[in-house]
């Protein structure tokens, strides 16, 4: 089981598709700006130091969750959107009477090999069977974290459709997800759904593979524009100016979902920290902020709620609205829940 989760390599027509997009050369996908992804013996050392500097990585108790059931989604949002973060990435979006999941993992260990992997601070709000059918599944890019075997498998009977980045196809078919419901998408590619609906593949500055830093496989943010509404997702990125033109071409957005976890200075151009996210949302034109990546893997070296402090801080000084949800906790944008400080409650605690 540990090596089906590795996935598949593209090959044949898929690789020949892959070979056409302006972003591919020598065998690997590209950054849209220089950017560094390295990480030498020098880099490795500084990380490892960083790592034991003493920050609370990991909370001392298992986070609060809203526990959601089938009959939670009983009733559609009033205002027309509704979002619920389901922890890290993984955001469940029903718009415009229509329901996606972004990056889902339900897994409680990401990796083929659980021993040396995170476990997550808190269960998922809900399980995979009490979800409503699901129009969509979008994936930004490959990673464990981000594209989990286990979870697609037990989605994919009550799924319509896998949007992915050019190349994560493969790992899907090779996962027996039938390819008639597999679309591959590049930068700055539109697919209608349903006719209503738009979906844009965006650029994003991060890097893929899931054994070693293969950049084989395409990483994407993401556009979603409905009859009503309009969603923008960051999947993992570094800052770029091209969320500019995303903006401009595809905002405002009632709600984007930006990462603001897993920052670190050894890897600066691919993970935005709390203070960058809140400028792509500015820059993407977003009218509500909701945080992703973030309160549920420790993936970095910083303190577990350092994020959301410091989103809290960057957003008020800025004027830009945020929610700061509970996993399971419904948002809709219209009408935001108030932050209430749920993460520094459990530290005062302890």
């Amino acid at each position: 089981m540990a090596w089906k989760q590795l996935g598949k390599s593209a090959h044949g027509e898929r690789l020949n598709k892959m070979k056409l997009s302006p972003n591919y050369a020598d065998g690997k996908f590209h950054n849209p700006i220089p950017t560094d992804n390295s990480f030498g013996p020098g880099k490795l050392w500084k990380t490892l130091k960083l790592y034991l500097n003493g920050q609370k990585r990991v909370p001392d108790q298992t986070l609060p969750i809203v526990n959601l059931s089938k009959d939670s989604f009983a009733t559609p949002p009033a205002s027309g959107l509704r979002i619920t973060w389901l922890g890290h990435s993984s955001v469940l979006i029903e718009i415009d009477d229509y329901v996606v999941l972004f990056d889902p993992v339900f897994s409680n260990r990401i990796s083929p090999l659980p021993m040396f992997e995170p476990k997550r601070f808190h269960p998922v709000p809900v399980s995979i069977s009490d979800l409503p059918d699901i129009d969509a599944v979008v994936i930004s890019h490959d990673h464990f974290d981000h594209l989990d075997y286990e979870t697609l498998i037990q989605l994919e009977p009550k799924t319509s459709m896998f949007y992915l980045p050019l190349g994560v196809g493969a790992h899907l078919e090779y996962w027996k997800i039938p390819p008639n419901k597999i679309i591959e998408m590049d930068w700055w590619e539109e697919r209608r759904i349903n006719g209503a609906f738009r979906l844009i593949a965006c650029p994003a500055r991060h890097f893929s593979g899931r054994y070693g830093f293969g950049d084989r496989t395409l990483w994407v943010s993401w556009a979603l524009i409905g009859p009503l509404h309009r969603i923008f997702f960051s999947g993992d990125t570094g800052i770029m100016p091209l969320f500019n033109k995303v903006g401009e071409q595809f905002g405002p957005f009632d709600a984007t979902l930006i990462k603001i976890g897993a920052y670190g200075k050894t890897w600066h151009d691919i993970h935005v920290d709390p203070e960058e996210a809140v400028e792509i949302h500015r820059m993407v034109k977003g009218q509500l902020l909701i945080p992703i990546h973030w309160g549920t893997l420790n993936l970095s070296y910083h303190a577990w709620t350092e994020p959301a402090e410091r989103l809290l801080v960057t957003s008020e000084n800025l004027g830009v609205n945020v929610a700061i949800p509970k996993p399971g906790q419904f948002v809709e944008p219209v009408k935001p829940p108030p932050v209430e400080k749920w993460w520094a409650e459990i530290e005062q605690h302890h």
